[in-house]
This record gives structure tokens, C-alpha cells and sequence, in this order.
């Protein structure tokens, strides 16, 4: 059954705790956490004390995602926060297998995320090592999003490269993820759907998380 992962980018600030107890209540499985520093991405989220605080709050497995330059110099406190699954963008890191080492050693899950314009094939010589690949299907830095169409594709290939290697990689994907394109994403191969906006602003989200988690693989 396909995992759901509310992305809290697109919840309400003003009312986090509540939106803690609605996930936690909710059918949802991990707690996607998008963190910015304005350099790798042109913009500017949230950071360490805010997922350390969420992290006391929730149920659900905090997935990290940095897209952030440098991120080795800060893994150890983003597990200190709380983290159980930190991804770092192949883009961003000059020694991927070493950041990825230092994410296990932690206890952590590893993830490795790659922009809409980088090609699977990039990741051959990581998948190995790591945990999940999360597939951008927008450009990083900003929700609700388009839908980037060719990232179907990328996420059939990549899940050919898997199974061809019968290896245990999971594959998030995120943005522009609704109702409409769930199963057509789950049918590619997906096994993590990252919502933001369709979750947190839709009239029922636990209704929404819900329906998300119904589209199984064809």
C-alpha cells in the first residue's frame, strides 16, 4: 500500500500544533518536512527548532528533506531534532556516498533527491546505499506547484533500474501530487506520495489522506 506524507510546508503556522494533532489522527504515515536556505533553492522555510517541536508532537515518522548546500554540517543536529528519514539533493553534495554514510551511521534512514532536470541514470552508482530516492515533479523551493508531466517517466525508469538490481529503495515523490495524478503516479512505480496543498487545504484532510492512501499499484 502506497505511504502518504502531509508535506507541513503547506500548513497553517498560525495553528501548527493543531495541524500535528490532525495528521497524528489522520491515516497518514510520515510527516514530510521541507527545509530551505535560500541558496539552494530561492527560498526560505523553516529549520531546526521548528521540527524539534513538531517532532514532540507527532506520531508519524519525521521525514527530513534539506535542500540545503552543505548539508553534512548538519545532520548531526537535524537528528538531534528528530529526524528518522533525512534526504539530501544529489545536486547540492560533493561527496554524495559520504553524506549518505554519515546519515546511516546516525541510525537514520538515507534519502537522495533529485531536481526534474537531472537524469535517473545519475544515481546508479548511490542506489546501493540508500534508502529512497525522492523525485522532484516541480521545481524546488515553493508549493502548489505544476505537476511536471516527464517526471512520470523519470519515476518509471528509476523503478526498472530498481527492480532490474532487485534492490529495497523506495521512491517519494514531490509536488504538484493531487487526486487527480495519484494513481497514475502509484502506477509509475511510486511508493511515497509528499502532498502539500492537497492535503492542508482541502475541506476534509483527513479525508483527503485517505483517499490518497486507496490508490494501489494496477
Amino acid at each position: 500500500m502506497v505511504l502518504v506524507a502531509p508535506s507541513l510546508l503547506a500548513a497553517n503556522f498560525l495553528r501548527l500544533e493543531d495541524e500535528c494533532v490532525m495528521i497524528n489522527e489522520s491515516e497518514a504515515d510520515w510527516l514530510h518536512l521541507d527545509v530551505m536556505d535560500g541558496l539552494f533553492v530561492p527560498n526560505i522555510s523553516f529549520g531546526l527548532p521548528v521540527i524539534e517541536q513538531v517532532a514532540k508532537k507527532t506520531n508519524k515518522v519525521c521525514d527530513v528533506h534539506l535542500m540545503i548546500m552543505e548539508p553534512e554540517r548538519y545532520t548531526e543536529a537535524f537528528h538531534k531534532a528528530g529526524a528518522d528519514v533525512l534526504t539530501v539533493h544529489i545536486e547540492a553534495c560533493k561527496h554524495l556516498h559520504r553524506n549518505i554514510q554519515q546519515i546511516k551511521s546516525l541510525g537514520m534512514k538515507a534519502g537522495v533527491a533529485i531536481n526534474p532536470h537531472s537524469p535517473i541514470n545519475s544515481l546508479e552508482d548511490i542506489l546501493g546505499d540508500i534508502d529512497l530516492v525522492l523525485i522532484m515533479s516541480v521545481n524546488p523551493g515553493f508549493g502548489a506547484q505544476t505537476f511536471i508531466q516527464h517526471s512520470l517517466k523519470k519515476i518509471e525508469a528509476l523503478r526498472t533500474l530498481i527492480d532490474k538490481n532487485n534492490l529495497n529503495v523506495l521512491i517519494e515523490v514531490d509536488g504538484g501530487v493531487t487526486l487527480d495524478n495519484a494513481k497514475a503516479l502509484v502506477d509509475a512505480g511510486v511508493d511515497i506520495l509528499v502532498a502539500g496543498n492537497t492535503v492542508f487545504k482541502s475541506q476534509d484532510p483527513k479525508a483527503t489522506i485517505r483517499a490518497l492512501k486507496s490508490f494501489n499499484r494496477s
